[in-house]
């Protein structure tokens, strides 16, 4: 009984000859779905008949690996019987083989499937939601004008108290060199201590009206910083 007979009189060399080519058709078409997945086109991809045929037909392979399986135990020569335990063994490791390989690409036709409805999904949310981010982006401009505002606002204030402060230390070195010609010239022409008395207290108090104004002005300024923040 060395050809071994199945199920419909068929021998395990046919089914052996009918795995090869069934073989040789699942290569054949994991090798169209491997072009198809490396082309730069990215609406290159495999219509679902190719997988679920290449699908079909390791399915068939098992089948007949199965059916072997059970001839080759059934062959009165021990050789033959070792021979084909061993064909049968190669046969059924292919298909597992191939089988992986397909289950791989439906894996990783699945991811991209996904990650597409995933962009469509978000095109879709930020198409819908265009006008809300535009009004964000409107508010934060003119958040950033206001802030860029008061920052020259403080600025123009600052400079301004340092002008006015300016100002008063000028005029008071010009009270100082008046005051001190006068009396030069009041000392000159004789006048009584009395007199120069009062001119000195007078210059004591514009002294201290001269430092009021500065302080003022530094006060005006630091309320009018505080009030822009």
């Amino acid at each position: 009984m060395d050809g071994g007979f199945g199920g419909g009189g068929a021998t395990i060399s046919d089914m052996y000859q009918r795995s090869t080519k069934l073989f040789i058709r699942i290569r054949d078409g994991l090798d169209r779905l491997d072009r198809l997945e490396s082309s730069s086109s990215i609406m290159a991809d495999a219509p679902p008949e190719l997988s679920f045929s290449i699908k079909k037909d390791i399915a068939q392979v098992q089948s007949l690996c199965a059916d072997m399986d059970r001839l080759w135990r059934s062959i009165a020569s021990k050789g033959q019987r070792d021979l084909w335990k061993r064909k049968v063994e190669v046969v059924a490791e292919e298909a597992d083989s191939l089988k992986k390989i397909l289950d791989g690409y439906l894996l990783r036709h699945q991811k991209r499937t996904m990650e597409a409805k995933e962009r469509a999904e978000l095109l879709e949310r930020m198409n819908g939601d265009s006008s809300h981010v535009l009004r964000i982006f409107d508010e934060e401009a003119q958040a950033m004008q206001s802030a860029q505002n008061s920052h020259m606002m403080v600025d123009e204030a600052y400079n301004t108290g340092v002008a006015i402060l300016s100002k008063y230390a000028e005029q008071r070195d010009r009270l100082k060199r008046a005051q001190r010609k006068a009396l030069d010239v009041l000392n000159n022409v004789g006048l009584s201590n009395s007199v120069l008395k009062l001119i000195e207290r007078r210059h004591r108090v514009d002294k201290w009206i001269a430092y009021a104004g500065m302080l003022f002005t530094v006060v005006v300024v630091f309320l009018f910083w505080r009030w822009t923040h």
